[in-house]
């Protein structure tokens, strides 16, 4: 999928640290991308906004651990 255009943002619950930070990107049509802030270039997972939107809800509600 081409990522051209697409604006990033770090997680609210990244530190600075440099643990557990991740980048999404959820501005292109039906597609939400989350990258590894600390290395931008390893990959990306690309989600159904229905499917992230779920994850993030669940994370919030504290229905998952680690």
């Amino acid at each position: 999928m081409d990522l051209t255009g697409i604006r990033w943002h770090t997680s609210t619950r990244s530190n600075t640290q440099g643990g557990e930070c991740v980048e999404v990107g959820d501005n292109l049509p039906g597609v939400v991308a989350v990258r590894d802030t600390k290395d931008r270039t390893g990959g990306t997972l690309l989600f159904p906004p229905a499917a992230w939107a779920a994850f993030t809800a669940a994370a919030r509600s504290g229905r998952l651990t680690r």
